[in-house]
């Protein structure tokens, strides 16, 4: 059945008892408010990436001689992988920090297999930033944590998140209704936000934080010249 960001906005209304649902319709004025208040919310949940519970694959071909991709809705990223010869063989790839990938120095026209990889929060998304450039389309394939940041009145939430993100998104778009229009929370809406937020916090659960090496020369992890000028990235 669907579930509209209209009826999260309206049963909001009524949880919060700013509207009674007896006596009173939300009116056009309170339903763009409450839109505003929707996104709000969602862009809260976003920027919180431990309030969004949803790992998703995602694939896109690489281009070549291309560093940046911009994935939409894409908050963080726990996996990523490129595939040679058809599919056939996978190859993982290495995490680098700001100052390791920005800032040391590196051949930066080097066309090989793109080892290193670096994510960067953007506007709407994430942006991916690989090295070395890649020398082919290679298939790439990310697990990573997606979620909205803005919705429309007739959008259907069901055909993204599960019904009880969608109870605890109602909950939570009450507590700002409620903050926005200067009412206190109801105390059983209050109970019913900590149930969800505690629910959905162990729900993602902690990041896999066990080290992982990828070596692109022998058993240095150094982009040093070997590597980048005359292996190209292929190694025994």
């Amino acid at each position: 059945m669907a579930y509209t960001v209209t009826n999260l906005i309206t049963n909001a209304y009524y949880i919060s008892g700013i509207v009674s649902r007896d006596f009173q319709i939300v009116s056009g004025s309170q339903i763009n408010d409450g839109l505003q208040l929707t996104n709000e919310v969602l862009t809260d949940k976003y920027a919180d990436k431990g309030m969004v519970p949803y790992f998703t694959q995602y694939n896109f071909n690489a281009v070549i001689g291309q560093e940046a991709y911009f994935i939409p809705n894409l908050i963080e990223i726990e996996t990523l992988v490129f595939f040679i010869s058809n599919n056939t063989v996978r190859y993982s790839m290495r995490k680098n920090g700001r100052i390791a990938y920005f800032g040391n120095a590196r051949a930066n026209t080097v066309q090989s297999l793109p080892f290193n990889w670096h994510f960067e929060r953007s506007l709407g998304g994430g942006s991916i930033y690989l090295y070395f450039l890649p020398q082919e389309a290679f298939p790439m394939q990310l697990w990573g944590q997606f979620g909205l940041t803005e919705v429309a009145l007739n959008q259907d939430l069901t055909l993204t998140y599960d019904q009880f993100y969608i109870s605890y998104l109602k909950y939570a778009l009450c507590k700002k209704l409620c903050l926005n229009f200067n009412y206190d929370m109801p105390p059983g809406a209050k109970e019913e936000l900590l149930k969800y937020e505690l629910m959905i916090s162990k729900r993602v659960g902690p990041m896999d934080l066990h080290a992982q090496h990828v070596s692109t020369l022998g058993k240095s992890h150094t982009l040093n010249y070997a590597t980048a000028n005359l292996g190209r990235g292929w190694t025994t």
